[in-house]
This record gives structure tokens, C-alpha cells and sequence, in this order.
């Protein structure tokens, strides 16, 4: 039941984080900058565009090719679509933060910031509660002899 609960939520996120990508790709300038430190990185806004289309279509490609290694593990299976859920949601929080840093409006970077550490925070966290679930398991549940 967990499983099928998982996969509607990240078949759900993967609309969202495709939807947000056309709607970011849409306000992007022609030129977009990735990065301002000692030189100026940019790219234009197409290969921005195929770029994360190709990091969401292959992490999101993962959780078949798990499927394929691990048909009989449900719980296994459950965790990984929880993880890239929250790569999805990482990659919606990456793409607006983008947006806003191209776009004219004035924003506050030190909110930019704690949102995108929030996300990765919160995939290091779910990559953390599939050990601590086997451990669990392992130690605590007794297995009938």
C-alpha cells in the first residue's frame, strides 16, 4: 500500500517538476547567468532547458531501472521514490531560485539560500532513513523462527 501511495506522490511530483521547468524555460531571459564569482558563467536559455531536462528525465528514469533489479523489495521501492520525490522538489526549488536570479526582481539571497540547504537537507535526510530502517528491523523486530 506504501509503495502505490509513493509512486502516485512521484508520479505527481514529476508532472510538477516538468510543468515548473516549461513555466521557468518561458520567463528565462535569452542569455541566462548560472554564476557571478570571479568570472561570469552563462549559457543561453535552450541549453539551460535540455540540461535539466536531462538531469529529470534520467533521475526520474531510476526508479524503473530499480524496479528492474528489485522487484520483490516494496519497501526498498517505497524509500526510492520518496528520494527522488525530494530530488524533484530540489530541482522545482533549484529551477525557481534560477528564475528569480535572472529575472529583474529584486529578492532576498539569504532566503534563496536556506530553501535550497532545506531541500538538500531534506534529501539527506530521507537518503539517511532507509539505514536506520534496515537497522531497525534488524535489531529491534524479532523474526518468527
Amino acid at each position: 500500500m506504501a509503495l502505490k501511495l509513493f509512486r502516485a506522490a512521484w508520479f505527481l511530483s514529476a508532472l510538477v517538476v516538468l510543468l515548473n521547468l516549461l513555466y521557468v524555460y518561458a520567463s528565462l531571459p535569452e542569455t541566462v547567468v548560472v554564476q557571478e564569482n570571479a568570472e561570469r558563467i552563462s549559457l543561453t536559455r535552450e541549453w539551460v532547458f535540455y540540461i535539466m531536462l536531462g538531469s529529470i528525465v534520467l533521475i526520474n528514469v531510476l526508479v524503473y531501472v530499480l524496479k528492474v533489479f528489485q522487484e520483490e523489495g516494496a519497501n526498498l521501492r517505497a524509500w526510492f521514490h520518496g528520494l527522488i520525490i525530494t530530488i524533484n522538489i530540489f530541482f522545482i526549488i533549484a529551477m525557481q531560485a534560477l528564475n528569480v536570479y535572472n529575472s529583474s526582481e529584486i529578492f532576498n539571497h539569504n532566503l534563496v539560500t536556506i530553501y535550497l540547504s532545506a531541500s538538500l537537507g531534506l534529501i539527506l535526510l530521507w537518503a539517511v532513513l532507509w539505514p536506520l530502517y534496515q537497522l531497525y528491523q534488524k535489531f529491534f523486530l524479532k523474526q518468527a523462527v
